[in-house]
Formats: structure tokens, C-alpha cells, sequence
């Protein structure tokens, strides 16, 4: 396979596999440069870990972002990508690429800002030396999104089903009691972080509020910064006949409002009686919409 075809299923493929794929590579480049330069990956990573000083992070304050795409070892980034493509694929289900990148985005942020928080008021930790690295916080953004804005949908795990609000909450309450007894207190606090910043959008989102929304914008905006658009030499015509703008606006705007109403309805049939309890069609109708 050329660079060419791995450049173009890079660009095809949806934002979850393209965040596994940014980080498996972020964390064989780590590895393999530690290996070449003998020396071990903290160093090579210094720059773009989390530090819990303040002092540190004025002058660092990208790594708020940055420690989220870095890894310890096989087994923390095997789990992170794991869990993110299995909850993922639900997210993309119901949502667009870009709300996942801001559930996960933000997740992210916040649960760095927790962890920073936490080092820095808490007595038990104050004056403790660490620094955050790794997508847990983002993966439990999404985790926890998915768990609280559907709640009665079901995966099956072995030879059972279970609810995912059940794996919600398990999941925070084992974060919960590990903390006070773990060796990595502060990633299980940055854990809560990205947990209680997904349950807020969840639980906002399905009242009408949607919180990312300035972030879509925020993202939007760098992605206009870096994006070329040619010139084209023709001319645009601008045609008089404004009558027929206006029936293709109306059809548009009645096309999306029918849209939406299907939505609607198949997200409350969701809540009631989970995702599988959907039909083929209803399944690739919500798929569809997502990638529009």
C-alpha cells in the first residue's frame, strides 16, 4: 500500500479512527525516538505533558490539550483506544464528527483543569510532584455523554446485555474509590473531570443547551485559518429571478424540518427502549444524518 492510499483512508475515515490513528502514531514516534536517542520518552514528552505548577503551565499552556495524545506504555493506550472506538461508534451514530471532537476535545480540557485544581487545593496532594498524560479524560467525556443522553440502550458483553447507564456509573464509582488508595490519584481525578464535563453536555443538550456550542466555532474559525480556497477566474452571474431562490429555500427549510422531526423521534424511541430496539432503517437514517 502506497503513501498515497494510506493518506487518502486517513482522510476517509470517520474522526474516531483518525484519533486512534493520531495517537497509536504520536505514541510509536515517542517510543521509537526514545529507543534511537537512548533515552526514555518522559524526556522526549516533557514539553507537552500536563505539569500541575501553574508557573509551569503559563509558559506551557498548549500541554492542557497536548497531554491527551500521549501515552505511558502498550497496555494505557491500548485501553484508551479501545474503549474510544467502542463508545465512539455510538456518539457517530446519533451525532456529527464535530460535536464528537468537541465532547472529546473539551473532555479533555477538563479534565486537565481538575487534575491542575486538584494538585493545587487539595492538602493531600498540595505540593506533590506529577504531571497528566493520556485520553482517559477524553475517552470518559465520551463515555459518559453517550451513557447519559441515552441511557437504556444496551451492549452486550459476553453472554449478557447491560444498560450503559450501568457501565456510567460503575465506571466513575470505581474512579471514586480507587482514588483515595491509588498511586495515580491524579489521573482518576482527570478521569471525573472529562466524566462530569460529558454528563453536563448530555444532560444540557437534551434540554435544548447546547455548551459546545462555541467551541464548533472556535474550530471552525482555525480550520478556515488553514484552509485555501483557489480563486476561481470566472465570473459570478447574479441571475433577477429571485422567485425561484425562494421556493428552493422553502423546500430546503421544509426537507430539514421534516428531517428533524425524524430525528426527534427516533432519539425519544432511543431513550425509551434503547438503540437496538431500532429498525435497519431507522439505524442508517440516524447514520446518515450524522454525516450530514
Amino acid at each position: 500500500m502506497t503513501t498515497n492510499n494510506l493518506l487518502y483512508q486517513f482522510k476517509t475515515a470517520n474522526i474516531v479512527i483518525r484519533l486512534i490513528v493520531i495517537n497509536v502514531v504520536l505514541f510509536l514516534s515517542a517510543t521509537l525516538c526514545s529507543w534511537v536517542f537512548k533515552t526514555s520518552p518522559g524526556i522526549l514528552m516533557n514539553w507537552f505533558v500536563l505539569p500541575v505548577d501553574p508557573g509551569s503551565l503559563l509558559f506551557q499552556f498548549w500541554s492542557v490539550l497536548t497531554y491527551s495524545f500521549l501515552h505511558f506504555d502498550f497496555w494505557h493506550i491500548f485501553w484508551n483506544m479501545l474503549v474510544l472506538y467502542w463508545f465512539g461508534q455510538y456518539v457517530l451514530n446519533l451525532f456529527t464528527e464535530k460535536r464528537f471532537l468537541t465532547i472529546y476535545l473539551l473532555g479533555a480540557i477538563c479534565g486537565g483543569i481538575l487534575f491542575v485544581a486538584a494538585y493545587n487545593l487539595f492538602p493531600v496532594l498540595n505540593g506533590s510532584l506529577a504531571y497528566l498524560i493520556g485520553a482517559s479524560a477524553a475517552v470518559r467525556a465520551i463515555m459518559i455523554f453517550i451513557a447519559a443522553y441515552t441511557p437504556n440502550s444496551e451492549v452486550r458483553i459476553i453472554f449478557f446485555n447491560v444498560k450503559l447507564w450501568h457501565i456510567g456509573v460503575f465506571v466513575v464509582l470505581s474512579d471514586l474509590i480507587q482514588i483515595p488508595t491509588s498511586a495515580n490519584a491524579g489521573g482518576l481525578i482527570a478521569h471525573l473531570g472529562g466524566a462530569i464535563f460529558g454528563y453536563m453536555y448530555a444532560v444540557q443538550l437534551k434540554n435544548g443547551k447546547d455548551i459546545g456550542e462555541w467551541f464548533e466555532k472556535l474550530i471552525d474559525r482555525i480550520v478556515a485559518l488553514f484552509t485555501f480556497k483557489k480563486k476561481s477566474p470566472l465570473k459570478t452571474v447574479h441571475k433577477s429571478k429571485t422567485y425561484k431562490k425562494t421556493t428552493t429555500r422553502t423546500k430546503t427549510s421544509s426537507n430539514k424540518t421534516l428531517n428533524q422531526q425524524q430525528i426527534d423521534a427516533i432519539l425519544d424511541k432511543i431513550s425509551k427502549s434503547g438503540y437496538d430496539s431500532l429498525t435497519k432503517e431507522e439505524k442508517d437514517f440516524l447514520f446518515k444524518a450524522g454525516k450530514e
